[in-house]
């Protein structure tokens, strides 16, 4: 059972999430270190990378994966700037597709197992400018045991997002 929170423990339990999401994503040799924060989304900055984290607007129960989005920024010139990942709330049926859904734009992403990516630099600038333009995003997969849908909140995730690739736009 996945249980919900009202929008008055929502900040508390988000910024308490994000942090701890954040903290288990981070590269163990580099401490990551707070760029922006909000009750939905957050940025870290990591040495080598950068990155927006949210959790899913749904809290996993105990024992179970939180379902959260990533988008990432490498400080490493020629690397891929503003790579979208999901981990998703279970794993993926083999061989399916997730959609993604923002501003009332679809995007097919790559699935296996748990998580779900996007396609390439174009596709993530697309995903990206519709996040921008949207309250929320959804996503959807099958797994084993039917349709599944993570949905993500998105105020605040433009600033986590810009703070995120202003912080590794240059190498260290």
């Amino acid at each position: 059972m996945v249980r919900t929170v009202s929008h008055d423990r929502l900040g508390v339990l988000a910024a308490a999430a994000l942090l701890t999401g954040a903290a288990a994503l981070a590269a163990p040799a580099a401490a990551a270190r707070l760029l922006f924060a909000s009750p939905n989304w957050a940025a870290f900055d990591r040495g080598g990378t950068c990155a927006a984290v949210a959790r899913s607007e749904l809290i996993a129960p105990p024992g179970r994966d939180q379902a959260h989005a990533t988008v990432s920024f490498d400080r490493r010139p020629g690397t891929r700037r503003g790579e979208l990942h999901l981990r998703l709330s279970r794993p993926a049926r083999p061989g399916t597709a997730a959609l993604l859904q923002a501003g009332g734009v679809g995007f097919q992403l790559v699935t296996r197992g748990a998580d779900a990516w996007s396609n390439g630099p174009a596709q993530e600038r697309a995903i990206i400018a519709a996040m921008r333009a949207s309250g929320d995003m959804r996503l959807r997969f099958r797994s084993a045991g039917g349709a599944h849908t993570d949905r993500y909140l998105l105020p605040g995730a433009p600033t986590a997002i810009d703070a995120a690739a202003a912080a590794c736009s240059t190498p260290r």
